[in-house]
């Protein structure tokens, strides 16, 4: 990892079937920052993701990563540089055990990992299941853990979170919240976060993005973006 690591976009835009996703979106997150990415149902968010993970290619504007231009790289070129996803549902291979699926994970590409890397990476996001065990018999939260497990091993420096409280109940959810903190705060990732418990949100974001139609309308700390009008109208359903 690399402290002090800066990601983001200028200038998205995206269309998908005729249809206008993406209007000009920017955005940037530093290493150590965890940055909330917010938004209705169908603003653009998952889909903001594909453009900076490179599953999408956008008709117009750049991703980057310490001032290197992204734009070219596709999903697994970017992976290698660091930039690490998780997507809303935390889907792990059934009929493997969690041995192999960290297995799988180490000898994905060079350089490859040890078996000392998988049991820190384990540690470090409290996954305490026997490694024997199916990968497809893990509740919710251990699953999310283990395919976090997974990404943690090769060291990113950026992490985009889809919902990762998703089918969690309170509880986890506080353990979540105290591991995203350890991520940002000890090894200087740098964090977007897609959330809708936005209690969540505005006790661990440092800046929030929020989307709306594809386009960004406001940006700033939580609590002055949960303030603005436009948000208001936008995500609560108020009136501006």
């Amino acid at each position: 990892m690399i402290d002090g690591a800066r990601f983001g976009c200028e200038g998205i835009s995206l269309s998908l079937g005729g249809r206008q996703i993406l209007k000009d979106v920017a955005l940037a997150v530093r290493g150590g920052e965890m940055l909330g990415l917010i938004g209705p149902n169908g603003a653009g968010k998952t889909s903001l993701f594909e453009v900076l993970s490179g599953r999408y290619v956008p008709q117009r504007g750049e991703v980057f990563l310490n001032q290197q231009p992204l734009g070219k790289l596709d999903i697994f070129q970017r992976a290698r540089r660091g930039v690490a996803r998780t997507y809303q549902s935390p889907v792990v291979p059934n009929s493997l055990t969690v041995g192999e699926v960290f297995r799988a994970a180490r000898k994905a590409y060079p350089p490859y990992m040890s078996v000392h890397d998988a049991e820190w990476a384990a540690r470090l996001v409290g996954l305490e299941v026997s490694w024997s065990r199916l990968a497809g018999t893990l509740d919710t939260f251990d699953r999310r853990k283990l395919l976090l497990a997974c990404l943690m091993m090769r060291r990113p420096q950026v992490l985009l979170m889809d919902e990762p409280a998703s089918g969690l109940i309170n509880t986890e959810i506080a353990e979540l919240d105290l591991l995203l903190r350890k991520l940002v705060d000890e090894y200087h990732i740098a964090v977007i976060l897609i959330e809708h418990r936005l209690e969540l949100l505005g006790a661990i974001a440092d800046r929030i993005v929020v989307l709306d139609l594809g386009a960004v309308i406001a940006e700033g700390d939580p609590e002055s973006v949960f303030k603005d009008p436009k948000v208001r109208a936008a995500y609560f359903e108020g009136t501006a």
